[in-house]
C-alpha cells in the first residue's frame, strides 16, 4: 500500500513540475553518453572568495581533472565509458553522485524504432512519436528507476522534444511558409487560375503524343506542390486524354511521375521548406559545415540524377511513342476502347462552368510574385558589399550572396506577398467574395496540417538523435567497413526502401537527414578526406535521401500521390502501380549505377546526366514498342 501511494504522490510531484526542478546549483550535463565528451559547468558566483582566492576541486573517479575559465565560471569536460564518480568542491559547494553514461550503442534503437514500426505499421506519424518516446525513455533510464523513467519519457517527450522543435525559430518559419504556400494553393485554384493554366496548354492536345506532351508540360508547369499538380493535372487533363484514347494508366504515370520530382527540385515549392529544415537539423551536428541549408540544396542539385531523370525519362517515352512492360498492354487496349471518348452531360457542365471563370493570370501573377519575391529576398538577406566588390565572377558573386542569405525569411516574405495577391486578384478581378476566399485559404491550410505534423516530429527525433549521439554511434560502427564512395548510393536505397513501405518521402527525409548527413561526413573525416572531398560526398548524400525519397514514393501502393493520381486520373490504383513501378525502377537503376555511383568516385555531372540520358535512350528505343495510333 505504501508503494501504491509513493507512486501516485511522484504522478502528483511530477504534475507539479516539482521533481524537474535541479537539486544543485553546479550544472549537470542532462544526459551522458559513454565514450562522448560531456561538461560540467560551475558558475562563478557559487564561491563565497573571490577567483583568484579559490579554485574548484574535481575529481572523477578519485582522479582530479582540469577544468577552463571563462567569464561566467568554470566549464569541465570529461569522459566516461561506464558508471564513475564525481566530486566538486567549491566554496560553500559541494556535490557527490554517480554519474551512470547511456551506453552509446543504444543511441540506435529510436530511429531503428521509428524505421521499424514504419515498415510495420505503413504510418508514420506514430512510428515517429514511438521513436521519440522511447528515444526519451532511454535518455531517463539511467538517472531513475524504470517506474520513474517511463514517467519523465512522456514528460520529456511532451515538454522538452515537441516544444523545442517549436521553440527553434528556423522550424517555425518553415511551418509559417508551408502553411501560407497551402492558403496561395488552395485560393488559385478556387479562382480559376489553375484551370486557365490547364487551358491554355489543353489547346495544343491534338492526338495521343501531343495530349501527352500537353499533360508532361502542365505537371512541370505547376511545380509549386505536388498534390496541387496531381489533382489539377489529373482531373483537367482526363476527359482530353480520354478523347485522344490515351490509356488512364498512362495519365496516372504522366501526372504521379512529374509532380513529386519536379516538386522535389524547383527552388521555390511546397517541399523547399521541409527539405530546408531536415538539412538544417542534420547540419547541426556538422561544425566543419557553414553553409546555408539552401546553398546545401543547391549544390546538391548537380546530385539529383533520379528526379531529373525521371523527367527525362517520361520525355523521352511521349516523344518517341513507346512503351514497354505492362503500360504497353494498356495503351495498346486503350487505343481500341472508343467508349472513353464519352464524357457523363453532367461532368461537361461541369466544365463548362469552370471555364468560363478560368484566367491563367489569376495564378501566374501570384506564383510570379512569389518567386520574384523569394528571390529579392534572398538578395536583400545576403547582399554584402564586400561580395559584390570582389574580383570574383557574377555567378560566384550571386552564389555566395545566396549563401549567406537567410532562406527563411525570403520564402516567408515571398510566400505571404503570393497569398495577399492571389486573394487580392480573386477579389478585384475575378469579383468573387472575401469570405469565401478566406474560408479557401484556411483549406488549404488545413490541408498542410499533416505535414506540419510529420516535420514537428521529425525535428523532435532528430533532438533525440542528438542527444544520444546515433551519428558519431555509426561511424564508429562502420567507419572501417563502409567506404565514403558507397555512401550516398546505399542511402539512395535505403531512403526507396523506407519510402516504399511508409508511403511518405516527407516521413523517410525526417528520418533519414539527421541521421545519415552527420554520418556521411565522420566517414569521409576518418578516412582521413579532405575537406573538399567530403563536400563532394556530402552534397551527393543529401541529393541522395530525396533521390531515394521521390523512387519509393513512386513504386509504393501507400504513397499519397500515388493514390490520389489514381483518383484524380479515375485509373484503377493497382493497374497504376503495376504499370508505373517498371519505369520507375528502371530509371533508378540508371540513376544508381550511371549517376550516383560514378559521382562519388568524383564523375562530373555534366558526363554523367548525358550518359544517362542517352542509356534510357536505349532502353526506350530497344525494349520499347510503338502503340498504334487509331486517329
Amino acid at each position: 500500500m505504501r508503494t501504491s501511494w509513493k507512486y501516485i504522490g511522484l504522478i502528483l510531484l511530477l504534475l507539479l513540475g516539482v521533481l524537474s526542478s535541479k537539486a544543485s546549483e553546479i550544472e549537470l550535463p542532462n544526459y551522458i553518453v559513454q565514450g562522448i565528451e560531456s561538461e560540467i559547468f560551475i558558475p562563478a558566483d557559487l564561491g563565497k572568495a573571490s577567483d583568484d582566492e579559490i579554485q574548484p576541486i574535481v575529481l572523477l573517479n578519485g582522479e582530479a581533472i582540469g577544468y577552463e575559465i571563462t567569464d561566467n565560471g568554470y566549464v569541465i569536460p570529461f569522459n566516461i565509458d561506464s558508471e564513475s564518480s564525481l566530486e566538486i568542491k567549491y566554496g560553500s559547494s559541494e556535490l557527490k553522485t554517480k554519474l551512470s553514461p547511456i551506453p552509446i550503442w543504444l543511441s540506435i534503437i529510436p530511429p531503428l524504432i521509428a524505421i521499424l514500426l514504419a515498415l510495420i505499421f505503413k504510418e508514420v506519424v506514430t512510428s515517429l512519436f514511438l521513436g521519440i518516446f522511447f528515444g526519451a525513455f532511454i535518455l531517463q533510464f539511467f538517472q531513475y528507476s524504470f517506474i520513474e523513467a517511463w514517467i519523465f519519457a512522456f514528460l520529456r517527450t511532451m515538454d522538452e522534444f515537441l516544444l523545442n522543435a517549436l521553440y527553434d525559430e528556423g522550424h517555425l518559419s518553415v511551418i509559417v511558409f508551408s502553411l501560407l504556400i497551402g492558403a496561395m494553393v488552395s485560393v488559385i485554384s478556387k479562382n480559376g487560375g489553375m484551370q486557365g493554366i490547364v487551358n491554355s496548354l489543353s489547346k495544343f492536345a491534338k492526338n495521343a503524343r501531343s495530349g501527352q506532351l500537353a499533360t508532361y508540360f502542365l505537371g512541370l508547369a505547376i511545380f509549386f506542390d505536388d498534390y496541387a499538380n496531381t489533382l489539377v493535372v489529373g482531373k483537367t487533363m482526363r476527359p482530353v486524354t480520354d478523347r485522344l484514347k490515351i490509356s488512364r494508366e498512362k495519365l496516372a504515370y504522366l501526372v504521379d511521375s512529374t509532380a513529386a520530382p519536379i516538386a522535389a527540385i524547383a527552388l521555390i515549392t511546397t517541399w523547399i521548406g521541409a527539405e530546408l529544415g531536415y538539412i538544417s537539423d542534420g547540419i547541426e551536428q556538422i561544425a566543419a559545415i557553414e553553409m546555408a541549408p539552401y546553398s546545401i540544396f543547391l549544390n546538391s542539385l548537380t546530385y539529383s540524377y533520379y528526379p531529373i531523370l525521371a523527367l527525362v525519362f517520361i520525355f523521352i517515352i511521349v516523344y518517341k511513342g513507346r512503351d514497354f512492360g505492362p503500360m504497353l498492354r494498356a495503351e495498346q487496349n486503350a487505343r481500341k476502347d472508343a467508349d472513353k471518348e464519352v464524357t457523363a452531360p453532367d461532368k461537361e457542365e461541369e466544365e463548362k462552368e469552370v471555364d468560363a471563370k478560368a484566367n491563367a493570370w489569376f495564378a501566374l501573377l501570384p506564383i510570379g510574385i512569389l518567386l520574384l519575391g523569394t528571390i529579392a529576398g534572398l538578395f536583400y538577406t545576403g547582399y554584402s558589399p564586400e561580395v559584390w566588390s570582389a574580383e570574383t565572377s557574377l555567378y560566384q558573386k550571386i552564389s555566395a550572396s545566396i549563401g549567406r542569405a537567410d532562406s527563411y525569411l525570403a520564402l516567408l516574405w515571398g510566400s505571404a506577398a503570393a497569398l495577399i495577391a492571389a486573394i487580392k486578384i480573386s477579389l478585384f478581378i475575378g469579383k468573387q467574395n472575401l469570405g469565401t476566399l478566406i474560408d479557401q485559404a484556411i483549406e488549404g491550410v488545413k490541408e498542410m496540417l499533416p505535414a506540419i505534423m510529420i516535420l514537428i516530429l521529425a525535428w523532435s527525433l532528430a533532438e533525440v538523435i542528438e542527444q544520444l549521439h546515433t551519428a558519431e554511434f555509426l561511424s564508429q560502427l562502420l567507419s572501417d567497413r563502409l567506404s565514403p564512395h558507397f555512401i550516398p548510393a546505399l542511402t539512395f536505397i535505403l531512403a526507396a526502401l523506407i519510402a516504399f513501405s511508409t508511403g511518405s518521402s516527407w516521413g523517410t527525409m525526417a528520418i533519414l537527414y539527421p541521421l545519415i548527413l552527420p554520418l556521411s561526413w565522420q566517414v569521409c573525416e576518418l578516412n582521413g578526406w579532405e575537406h573538399a572531398e567530403a563536400l563532394s560526398i556530402f552534397f551527393n548524400t543529401v541529393s541522395a535521401v530525396l533521390a531515394g525519397s521521390v523512387l519509393g514514393d513512386h513504386c509504393s501502393p501507400i504513397s499519397d500521390t500515388t493514390i490520389l493520381s489514381s483518383l484524380a486520373s479515375d485509373c484503377n490504383h493497382i493497374s497504376h502501380v503495376q504499370t508505373q513501378m517498371p519505369y520507375a525502377l528502371t530509371v533508378g537503376f540508371v540513376a544508381v549505377i550511371i549517376g550516383t555511383i560514378p559521382a562519388a568516385f568524383g564523375s562530373p555531372f555534366w558526363i554523367n546526366f548525358p550518359l544517362a540520358i542517352a542509356v534510357l535512350w536505349l532502353i526506350v528505343h530497344f525494349f520499347g514498342k510503338k502503340v498504334e495510333l487509331e486517329e
